[in-house]
């Protein structure tokens, strides 16, 4: 029997890199999967690659998690597709990078919008169902520079600080009811972004890694998928570090 045979989850943010991945492996794993981006089109369009892919039910959700009526209506139309909401994974995340005596209130208050103020709305919506039903678990992908901080990226840094605090919170709130919280902190993944990354770049961060290599945003989506599952089922508050032991 698949891991997540039965269940139902969203996952935002996953039109593309971690997020995709993330919904991918649910998927193989017997999951129905709801694919929410702030592109309908792309959510669509990944929603059927993985659909055709792993033979899953999915959906493509428009989504903007800074939004509460959207993150509402995700949910409401996860439970149209597929009748429940299992899993939710908070993926949804943008940056806008600057030293602080550069950075713009407004790139600070976008980023921790989305970020952190997305994850909190999902998780209110989402948290309706899973308390009722005594069951549930939310997944916050949070960051490595979370936890160690990283110049030029306070407001990034702070969304994903932020997420572990979120985290901790709701899984102190929501443990009576048996809904598990948890977050996983990856570290230099390779993704789109950092694939535009100069070679010379690349090197130095790699240089920095103990395991001496980046990240695939497929080992990002096994320690979700860890997390998703039963194997985990008494697990709750913690953070998970996917970083090639550039944290510790």
């Amino acid at each position: 029997m698949k891991l997540l045979e039965g269940k139902t989850a969203i996952v935002t943010g996953a039109a593309r890199g971690i997020g995709f991945e993330i919904a991918a492996a649910f998927a193989a794993q017997g999951a129905a999967v709801a694919i929410g981006d702030v592109s309908a089109e792309e959510a669509q369009a990944a929603a059927g690659e993985i659909a055709s892919r792993t033979g899953a039910r999915t959906v493509g959700l428009a989504l903007d998690v800074s939004k509460e009526a959207d993150c509402d209506r995700a949910i409401e139309e996860t439970v149209a597709a597929f009748g429940k909401v299992d899993i939710l994974v908070n993926n949804a995340g943008i940056a806008r990078d600057n030293l602080v005596l550069r950075m713009k209130e407004a790139d600070f208050d976008a980023v921790l919008d989305v970020n952190l103020k997305g994850a909190f709305l999902m998780a209110k919506a989402a948290s309706r169902l899973m308390l009722k039903a005594r069951a549930g678990r939310i997944i916050n992908i949070s960051s490595v520079v979370g936890q160690s901080g990283q110049a030029g990226q306070a407001n990034y840094s702070a969304s994903k600080a932020g997420l572990i605090g979120l985290t901790k919170s709701l899984a102190r709130e929501f443990a009576p009811r048996q809904v598990l919280v948890n977050a996983v902190a990856p570290g230099f993944i390779r993704t789109r972004m950092t694939e535009g990354l100069k070679d010379e770049a690349k090197a130095k961060i790699s240089e920095m890694i103990p395991l001496g290599r980046m990240g695939e945003p497929g080992e990002v989506a096994k320690a979700a998928l860890f997390l998703a599952g039963e194997d985990s089922a008494y697990i709750t508050g913690q953070v998970l570090a996917v970083n090639g032991g550039l944290y510790m």
